[in-house]
């Protein structure tokens, strides 16, 4: 019978530059990963910090070299969308980078003030301010821009929203608008609940914008949901959002910036392919070719990658507590934790993630299906994203079996109510952050142990 790594090999392009096999035992981004869990034990989340610094290099390269190409006037941005992952240590990494921040909501500013205070950014850095603001969110905007931050940015969402800047903010806006994209179509509504409408723009610059002093509109603000993918659905709508662009222009020659959203994606299959270059390059040549077209100059460029910065940090690790063969064909490996608040987009959007084992990678291997320990139905994995089965390693008696699930970085956390109360009561996991030192050694550090009962019985008031 063939062994997992037979099949492994014979299914991919196996190894690769992010995974290896040595001594029958998983390597990730060089990380021999059965020493981790030799160390901190599972179910463990881990981030490997230097993912983050090589994704941001990686895009900024490949947009500039784009722009190199094309003789392109304008200037790039990288942004980092917050909400993708709020730890400090994510945020921190990325600033490393000379990168600027998106937020999404009021609680957003708070980690701006206090990244301030610990010297870790300056009051240049651009804040881009999207969602639908409620009042404490455009308070908090309106503390940044006071106390120096000239390059915060809100970016409207609703026809009102100028009203809390209108007396509240002391000195000059530097203003954005979001403008409401139509959905795929197969989605179950034609137009974006987020952003104002294209008949709306005009309007809203010309009677709010155009005649005020204390503001300039800077920037224009474009995101659909499926992200930069190369169909006639996602550049129809890129070039009716650069042709408004080259509209507004005209008449508001302030307008320097278009601001493309987020949407690289991430691996999330070992079968995983997409062309970045090409992507960034379609991009910057129909910008320049809209624009040329109208006799307008070419914006400056930002993008809000998220998911891409974080997500291929990521993983999450555990063991086979059982397995249980439930009828004739149905085997189920038990793991030490769950999907369902672990990984909650596996349950929830049937998202799948690269999974494969972290040892006894000789051992024979079987179909199976993985449950997770709450006493829902639904928590539960069978398949990936190449092939309708899921295949691990047959367990010896005597043997431990370690699984991972990779690129799991960006959002699980914050969907999964991490530190809060999970289904089940099950815990949230140990998290481990995993860097280089200057010389390339691996250092670990725990970030947060395994949660206790007592930090849930608290929650729920009985403490």
């Amino acid at each position: 019978m063939k062994s997992y790594i037979d099949l492994i090999e014979q299914t991919f392009e196996f190894p690769s530059e992010e995974f290896r096999v040595e001594n029958n035992e998983l390597i990730f981004n060089g990380v021999p990963l059965m020493d981790i869990i030799r160390e901190y034990g599972t179910p463990m989340k881990i981030t490997y910090l230097p993912k983050i610094s090589e994704h941001i290099q990686n895009a900024k390269r490949i947009f500039n070299s784009a722009i190199k190409k094309y003789k392109y006037k304008g200037q790039y941005t990288y942004c980092y969308c917050t909400k993708s992952s709020h730890f400090q240590f994510v945020v921190e990494e990325a600033l490393k980078n000379g990168i600027h921040l998106e937020t999404s909501s009021a609680f957003d500013i708070e980690i701006i003030k206090d990244l301030y205070k610990r010297q870790k950014l300056d009051k240049d850095i651009f804040i881009i301010c999207n969602g639908y603001k409620r009042e404490l969110y455009t308070n908090n905007i309106t503390d940044l821009l006071n106390n120096g931050f000239r390059n915060c940015i809100p970016i409207l969402d609703n026809l009102k929203e100028l009203d809390a800047y209108d007396e509240s903010v002391k000195g000059h806006v530097k203003l954005g608008i979001r403008i409401a994209a139509d959905e795929e179509p197969n989605f179950e509504f034609y137009t974006s609940r987020l952003g104002i409408r294209y008949n709306d723009v005009n309007t809203l610059y010309k009677e709010r914008i155009k005649d005020n002093p204390k503001y300039s509109l800077k920037m224009l603000h474009f995101f659909i949901n499926t992200g930069m993918k190369d169909t006639a659905y996602y550049w129809s709508e890129l070039s009716r959002f650069v042709y408004k662009y080259c509209e507004l222009k005209k008449v508001c020659p302030e307008l320097d910036t278009i601001d493309i959203g987020g949407g690289f994606p991430i691996k999330t299959s070992m079968a995983f392919e997409y062309d970045y270059e090409y992507m960034a390059d379609q991009v910057i040549e129909n910008i320049q070719w809209i624009c040329e077209k109208n006799n307008v100059p070419v914006p400056n460029i930002f993008t809000e990658f998220g998911s891409y910065t974080v997500g291929e940090s990521g993983a999450v690790l555990y063991s086979v507590l059982d397995q249980k063969l439930q009828n004739d064909k149905e085997l189920w490996y038990m793991i030490d934790g769950s999907f369902i608040t672990h990984l909650p987009d596996a349950w929830g959007l049937n998202q799948k993630y690269i999974m494969m084992a972290v040892n006894n990678w000789d051992n024979p291997h079987h179909k199976v299906n993985l449950g997770g320990l709450t006493c829902d139905s639904m928590d539960y994995y069978n398949s990936e994203a190449h092939t309708s089965e899921v295949f691990l390693p047959r367990i010896e008696d005597g043997e431990t079996q370690y699984i991972g699930f990779f690129h799991t970085g960006a959002y699980q956390e914050s969907l999964g109510g991490y530190g809060g109360i999970q289904h089940c009561l099950i815990p949230a996991p140990k998290h481990v952050i995993i860097d280089r030192d200057a010389d390339g050694k691996i250092i670990t550090r725990l970030f947060a142990p395994e949660q206790t009962s007592e930090s849930m019985l608290k929650i729920l008031g009985y403490k």
